[in-house]
Parts: structure tokens; sequence; C-alpha cells
């Protein structure tokens, strides 16, 4: 029988903010998501409370390779060189050279990269699967179903357990800490597209999931609701970025009034103390220049065909 189970990798000293999802079937052990290879010595605890090491480990599945999901793997691969590390199409080859990723990461974080995230070393690419989303994978006795799931990012996927009826789904269904009613939109750049976003969440939603697992953070088991609440969520910040960008004002003005704006709307979900780690898990600004880059690119595509 397949087990899942959370584990929170206390990212940075903040609990709640970072989640692996352990899934278990007979002699089958794989992590989706194992998070940044700041958190190596977390998650190695982790696994112990549930009489497992490294070496135990058969699979790491991955949503999408931006670091807060994917840094530890390569560091993985180093203590267990036999895992099978799954990832999609467009993100393989990051894994097996990072550099480039490491460059626009680091151009976004500057000098907490490190910190945030520590290594993120190369995956060798006989360990590698590739996925395209459609594939049915076999974990011990039980099957995860693939999707393809853009919007985030290009290279994301979700993993269905129709066992379990849970639907694994990195960032594609936002942030929400332990289901929480409000979730908070992670919009980083080069590549989100509001359109694949929401043919995204169509497509998870016709799963019939009994539950969600976010990995920031933790399963959402009214699943309908949710993905409903987040689909609004998501146009409304569409709407929002492109008023403000309307506006004509200069990039810091536009991310400060992007931040009021949302922190308003969320203070009227959260208590204090919950909005300070809504927005900790946020990155709010990374958030607006994703949408900055969204709108842009819609606006080239517009004069393209105008051109043409």
């Amino acid at each position: 029988m397949i087990a899942s189970a959370l584990l929170d990798l206390n990212w940075i000293g903040q609990a709640r903010s970072i989640a692996t999802a352990l899934v278990r079937s007979d002699n089958f052990n794989a992590l989706i998501d194992p998070g940044p290879g700041s958190t190596l010595a977390t998650l190695r605890e982790q696994l112990e409370l549930h009489r497992l090491r490294v070496g135990d480990l058969n699979a790491i599945l991955l949503t999408h390779i931006h670091l807060d999901h994917a840094g530890a793997t390569g560091a993985l691969l180093s203590e267990n060189p036999a895992l099978l590390v799954y990832v999609h199409a467009r993100g393989a080859r990051h894994m097996m050279d990072p550099a480039k990723l490491l460059d626009s990461a680091g151009r976004l974080y500057g000098p907490e990269m490190k910190k945030l995230f520590g290594d993120f070393l190369p995956v060798p690419e006989s360990n590698l699967r590739i996925l395209e989303g459609g594939e049915l994978l076999v974990l011990g006795s039980r099957e995860l179903r693939v999707l393809y799931t853009p919007g985030h990012a290009s290279h994301h996927v979700t993993y269905f357990d129709p066992t379990e009826r849970t639907a694994y789904v990195g960032d594609t269904a936002g942030i929400s800490i332990e289901g929480h009613p409000f979730i908070l939109p992670a919009t980083p750049p080069p590549d989100i597209s509001l359109e694949l976003w929401l043919n995204s969440l169509e497509a998870i939603a016709q799963l019939r999931p009994r539950r969600l697992f976010l990995t920031h953070f933790g399963f959402s088991d009214q699943p309908e609701r949710h993905l409903k609440a987040y689909r609004e969520r998501l146009l409304a910040w569409g709407r929002l970025s492109g008023e403000i960008l309307s506006r004509g004002v200069d990039q810091s003005e536009a991310m400060r009034a992007f931040a009021r704006a949302v922190a308003a709307e969320a203070a009227e979900f959260l208590s204090p103390a919950e909005l300070s780690h809504y927005v900790f898990n946020g990155a709010l600004q990374l958030s607006w220049l994703g949408l900055e880059r969204y709108h842009q690119k819609r606006t080239e595509a517009k004069s393209r065909e105008s051109a043409g």
C-alpha cells in the first residue's frame, strides 16, 4: 500500500515553509521535491523518523527544478548513486548542468542565495528519467500518473496517486499553509503564463482529487474550493499587475504598489503572524517581476502580430 508522509524541512529555521512528500509502497521509497541543498541535514533527520536513510531511497520525483524544490537532488545522488530522478524534459538539461539556472537565480537572490538554497550539484544523465506528461510511474505495487502542468514554470508536472486520490501539485496551486483558505500565488520569472496556468488548474480539477499536496505548505483537503479560489486569485493578480503597469511608474514604485495591494487583501484573511509567514514564503518582489515579464511578453507578442 502507498503511504505518503509530509516532511517539514524547516527552511532557514522556519517551520511550515517547505514540505517534501515521502511516498512509500512495499519496499519502494520516493521523495517528491526533496527541497534545497540548505535543508539536507533536516531532510536526513526527517527520514530517520521514518527509519530511513538516504541510501534507502529509490527515486526522486521533481515537480519542477526551482532551487527550493530540486536543489538537494545532486547531493542526494552523491550519497546514493542508484537514485532515479524523474523530471520534465524542459528541466532535464538544467539538472545535468545547472550553471544557467544558478546564474539566473543568483541575479534574483544575490548574496543570500547560498544561505537560502545551499549547493545545487549536477545530476548524471544516466540517473535521469525524462517526462513529457501522460506517463504512469510504477512505485512498488502502485502507480502515479504524470500531468504536464505549466504556468508557474514551463517544466512543471503534477503527480497523481489514483489510490489515495492525492495530487502532488508543487507550486501549481499556490501557497496555503496546511489548507488555510487564503492562497497566495507564487509567480516568479522567467516563464509564467497565466493562460497555461489556468489550463493546468482545470486539468488537476478534472482528476477529482480528494486532497492536494502543496510544497508551500502541506495538504489541502478541500481541493475543489481550493482550485476555484486560486483560479480567481490568479486572474485578480493578472488584472492588478496590468493596472499598476498602466500607470507608467518606475519599477520600484510599481513593486511597492503591488506589495501594498497584496498585503491589504491578505490582511482580511490572516492574522499579523500568519501574514508575515505568508509574505516570507511568497517572495512578493519576485512575484512582481514574474508578472511584469508576463505582461511584457504579451505586449511584445501583440506588437509582432500587428506588424505581421
